[in-house]
């Protein structure tokens, strides 16, 4: 459920604007997709876990936030970022 480190500093890599660049809105919400990606897989076969689902609903409220925030600060990058992710259809 939880993503490496290895996973994490890939994708800080891929997102970030330096190596070390975890803070980054990019970066967050990057992250979070990629957590988010992981607890559904493991709510199919878990119908049960309600905890983990409340969990799966705290991380897409805050990778909403954060993508507003990128929204209202750099349009491009938003449109940018939701492509690479495949979050919007």
């Amino acid at each position: 459920m939880s993503i490496t480190k290895e996973a994490t500093a890939e994708l800080i890599e891929k997102f970030g604007k330096t190596n070390n660049d975890s803070g980054s809105s990019a970066v967050q919400v990057a992250i979070l997709t990629e957590r988010i990606n992981r607890i559904t897989e493991h709510l199919k076969s878990n119908k049960k876990d309600h905890s983990g689902r409340r969990g799966l609903l705290q991380m897409v409220s805050l990778r909403r936030r954060l993508l507003d925030y990128v929204k209202k600060h750099n349009f491009q990058e938003y449109q940018e970022l939701i492509q690479k992710l495949g979050i919007r259809k």
